[in-house]
């Protein structure tokens, strides 16, 4: 899998990526999760986490997120990289702060994971993540940045992360919400003395959530390195969405152009978003090695503007994209 710049960040990255979400705790809202991981014991979830890691780097994958709310994802994955004897500049790595796991390995929870953009959490999260992941990490990034969350006005926080970023890791944000464009406008202009913050953007873009695409293209234009999340839509679109009759219409056209590209769905919805000029790398979020080998088979789908026109009849309306996400059941 070739390297490509991360922006201009001076990172190199891959087109695909591994997120770490659904690896790294017993339970994730994304469809089948249960049927992937049907043994939730730590060692069981480590050694899985580790076969998909053998996977990704088999394959050329050489850029992996992870997240201090996603239960031991940093530790899996800093513990499969001590392991395998991989060099810190043989591989990207992206970790979140700003959301506390607190489902106590259960796939039950009051909640999941809590957020707090303060800076207490950000000098605790952030010693547990170098604890985790050491010199491997290269991108720290503000977990799900929104207006409400205050991050963005924050002095103290704002003050550590130019720290952090002086000190040579480079800072990021992801985006969730409706306001994903907004946000990331306002981002673009948290400066210190003509020194912008953020290097990178984690940004939700598929196709039936688009909206946040004229954004990162300006965010691209600046020179920011963009990360895309959620590009089958947490599983709606996969073949696991096959039989919901809500989807039926947005499910056939997905198909149709699937069969004409000779790919299978999620293929096609990856390959949608490398499709993107301003997309550097392309979040896959498999929990088993057949479904991120057919991720990665997007790289090889001879995606057009057919394709484009034909995928752009079934996005939704980003209030009725979230409110969906929202609903989705952890499992």
């Amino acid at each position: 899998m070739e390297l490509r710049p991360l922006g201009k960040t001076g990172l190199n990255v891959t087109p695909i990526g591994l997120g770490l979400a659904a690896l790294g705790r017993p339970g994730y809202i994304n469809l089948g999760h249960k049927e992937d991981i049907p043994n939730t014991e730590v060692e069981a979830m480590q050694r899985r986490a580790y076969y998909v890691l053998d996977t990704a780097w088999e394959f050329g994958v050489r850029y992996f997120d992870a997240a201090r709310s996603y239960g031991k994802a940093e530790e899996f994955l800093g513990s499969w990289l001590n392991e395998q004897g991989v060099k810190s500049d043989e591989v990207t790595v992206g970790s979140k702060w700003g959301y506390t796991y607190t489902a106590d390995w259960q796939i039950e929870a009051e909640k999941h994971e809590v957020k707090e953009h303060s800076i207490d959490v950000l000098t605790r999260q952030w010693g547990e993540t170098q604890a985790n992941i050491g010199s491997y990490l290269s991108v720290y990034q503000v977990h799900s940045a929104t207006q409400s969350s205050g991050i963005l006005e924050n002095d103290a926080v704002i003050e550590e992360l130019f720290r952090l970023k002086r000190e040579g890791t480079l800072i990021g944000l992801s985006l969730s919400g409706t306001e994903q464009g907004e946000t990331l406008r306002l981002a673009m202009e948290v400066k210190d003395n003509g020194e912008r913050l953020f290097d990178t953007v984690q940004a939700t873009w598929n196709v039936l959530e688009p909206s946040a695409g004229e954004a990162l293209q300006e965010a691209h234009e600046t020179g920011m390195g963009i990360i895309v999340k959620e590009a089958v839509a947490n599983g709606r679109l996969t073949m696991r969405n096959a039989q919901n009759p809500d989807f039926a219409d947005q499910y056939g056209i997905l198909v149709a152009e699937a069969a004409r590209l000779g790919t299978a769905v999620d293929a096609l919805a990856i390959a949608a978003v490398l499709y993107q000029p301003w997309a550097d790398v392309v979040l896959s979020g498999a929990s088993t090695r057949v479904h991120l080998i057919s991720n990665i088979a997007a790289l090889n789908v001879n995606f057009d503007d057919r394709a484009m026109q034909a995928l752009a009849e079934i996005a939704e309306a980003p209030s009725d994209y979230w409110q969906t996400r929202s609903d989705l059941a952890w499992n």
